[in-house]
């Protein structure tokens, strides 16, 4: 059964945690390109890795390989592609898709793996890779694990394929369409989307066809921003990263809803149409509510991170919905749950997760879901998130040097506990590193925007005292 209502769950068990693994972080395996981090040898290792992975004797199975707009992703799919075709397996490229497409495209295609290059909301000098299961779930830890095993022994380069059985490039020329049906197949069918202005933020990223396609393709009247990827401006000013540009479009126009994606498009934010930011934890409660109005909600629980804001949990449980938080990654979410058959969660962020249609967030999907709500209650976007009042809430990002467990540095850590006590049952703070960066993430919410405020900025500084670069 689920756990209790504002519970933080652990998934691991004792066994082995992201901490212990040294090239994949809490998304897949990031870095700057063409740098030690990320570049043509290990991109190879991990293509070499991953078909060893899944390479099976009695036939040559195939591997999917999509990406976001990154000038660095030609580089990178190539020395994927080579590393998997050395093992004897075939490759199928879709080009740009995004991230959640690649894993749909992976499943119906009946492929082994489907690989993504793209460091999602990160810079476009950066790139990463991440990797799809075949039954399109990002893999899970100890699959990752078991990858990075392989490459720190040297495996796969002991048993690479003989000339005549090296695998052969394909591309798949219609990946968007497909993707794109895929995505009009999950709005309800008597529904469609005419007489709804849409403005749409793009990213520059892996949705600038397919979203403006989809939206169209359903009927509504849209105005598509940063859908000219230059391979140099993904995520540049523009996207889930700065909601605040949608917000002002759509509050100026007075359109029905604003979209914003991240580069990979796993990622969404919204605006309603008096321009006022709809973030993730205020998707889930439209969704939830909704679906558990239904009777579809399962478990009449909702899964959330550390960071989802404790605004919804009391806006769910008004609703008589229990909300379940994990460690952030949306990994984790999805984890949780499967084994316990929840199929609503996110994160803040904007990455949601709707298990009953799709198995990995999608911001395409879950904006998708959210105006099919719009359509089934005659209601503006406005309306619907009405029941939930977030709390105050900042994050401040410091880099540093190394990542020190917090606990080991007692400044920090008494300064942590006094700002507990003083605030009680009025909210929280949170220490957090990135997965993906070397950057601590310092949080405060509490029922009072002041307080919140200083006391956030009083944490941030003791952290950069004595951690930061």
């Amino acid at each position: 059964m689920p756990a209790k209502n504002n519970s933080i769950v652990k998934l691991t068990d004792g066994a082995i945690t992201m901490t212990d693994l040294k090239l994949f972080g809490t998304d897949g395996v990031r870095g700057v390109a063409n740098s030690e981090t990320m570049n043509t040898e290990i991109a190879t290792k991990i293509g070499r890795a991953a078909a060893y992975y899944v390479k099976d004797s009695d036939e040559i199975p195939q591997i999917v390989i999509g990406k976001d707009t990154r000038l660095s992703g030609y580089m990178i799919e190539t020395a994927l592609a080579s590393g998997i075709t050395s093992m004897g397996l075939n490759v199928i490229k879709t080009g740009p898709l995004p991230s959640p497409g690649v894993g749909f495209i992976c499943k119906s295609m009946r492929a082994r793996l489907g690989i993504v290059i793209s460091a999602s909301h990160n810079p476009w000098d950066q790139n990463g890779i991440k990797i799809f299961g075949h039954d399109g779930f990002k893999l899970d830890i100890e699959q990752e694990s078991a990858i990075e095993t392989l490459i720190d022994q040297g495996t796969p380069e002991k048993h690479l394929a003989p000339s005549r059985n090296i695998g052969k490039i394909t591309q798949v020329h219609d990946s968007n369409g497909r993707y794109i049906q895929y995505l009009k197949e999950r709005f309800p069918h008597r529904l469609n989307l005419r007489g709804i202005r849409i403005e749409l933020d793009c990213a520059n990223g892996a949705a600038y066809t397919v979203a403006p396609s989809v939206l169209e393709e359903l009927g509504a009247d849209i105005r598509p921003y940063n859908a000219n990827p230059s391979g140099y401006n993904i995520n540049e000013e523009c996207g889930a990263l700065h909601p605040e540009r949608i917000c002002t479009i759509t509050g100026k126009s007075k359109a029905n809803i604003g979209i914003t994606l991240d580069g990979d498009a796993d990622r969404v934010l919204l605006s309603d149409e008096n321009g006022n930011l709809v973030d993730g934890d205020a998707i889930l409660y439209i969704s939830a509510k909704h679906l558990h109005s239904r009777g579809h909600l399962g478990q009449s629980t909702v899964v959330g991170t550390v960071m989802t804001n404790l605004g919804l949990d009391a806006a769910l449980k008004r609703e008589g919905i229990s909300l379940v938080r994990t460690e952030v990654g949306d990994h984790n979410v999805i984890s949780y749950m499967k084994k316990n058959g929840i199929n609503l969660g996110g994160e803040t962020c904007g990455h949601l997760i709707y298990l009953h249609h799709s198995n990995t967030g999608d911001g395409l999907l879950a904006a998708l879901r959210i105006l099919s709500i719009m359509k089934q209650q005659d209601k503006p976007l406005s309306e619907l998130v009405k029941g939930y009042k977030p709390y105050p809430q900042k994050t401040i990002n410091v880099v540093v040097k190394e990542k020190i467990p917090f606990d080991n540095i007692m400044e920090i850590t008494d300064l942590k506990r006094s700002i507990d006590n003083k605030l009680k049952e009025r909210g929280r703070s949170l220490l957090r590193y990135s997965g993906t960066e070397m950057v601590a993430r310092i949080t405060v919410e509490s029922d009072d925007a002041a307080l919140t405020d200083s006391l956030v900025d009083e944490l941030a500084n003791i952290v950069r005292e004595k951690l930061g670069a």
